[in-house]
């Protein structure tokens, strides 16, 4: 199962370019590490007071979490690191449902969280009812359930929730309004 961190670091006033600019090629460079499956950056919202970035990382297995945090390019980088940044980096590993609604930060509310999860179980459970019913109904009852669930948890850690997360985005993470001006 691919294992998912969130990194969170506290960048130095006046270093955030810089920081995003080594951190960028920080993560394409990390890709050549083979255990990598996705690295993205977040940053804070624009007129935001805050200097905390977010750094999301996917690997294939806990192996090669562990591999890539011992390698000479993570050291490499995390020496870097320490130069534009303040504090120590807050790491976490993300879990279950939290895992495919990501974020640095808080996760959404969990009745956003189950609201999204049935829009993306309920399609799958009704098309793998029609496709494999007259297939399912010759096997025992608890071995029908057994592949159904199996199939049902495949379809949507690789394939219905990154989709659904990526869709429904704006509505599980809203950005904070910025203030006018008062003039329209």
């Amino acid at each position: 199962m691919p294992i998912h961190v969130a990194i969170t670091r506290r960048v130095r006033p006046g270093c955030e370019a810089e920081f995003q600019k080594a951190l960028r090629e920080f993560l394409q460079t990390s890709f050549a590490h083979g255990g990598v499956q996705g690295a993205s950056m977040l940053v804070p919202p624009p007129g935001s007071d805050t200097r905390e970035y977010g750094i999301l990382r996917t690997f294939a297995n806990e192996a090669e979490r562990d591999a890539f945090y011992e390698s000479p390019l993570f050291k490499t980088w995390e020496e870097r690191a320490r130069t534009l940044t303040e504090g120590e980096p807050v790491y976490r590993q993300l879990h279950g449902l939290e895992a495919w609604f990501r974020s640095p930060h808080e996760p959404p509310p969990r009745w956003k969280m189950a609201v999204v999860t049935l829009h993306g179980v309920y399609p799958v459970s009704l098309l793998i009812g029609f496709v494999l019913s007259p297939a399912l109904s010759k096997l025992p009852l608890a071995l029908n359930l057994f592949v159904v669930s199996a199939i049902i948890v495949g379809l949507l850690t690789w394939v219905v929730m990154p989709v659904v997360t990526r869709l429904l985005d704006d509505w599980l993470n809203p950005q904070p309004q910025k203030k006018g001006n008062g003039s329209r």
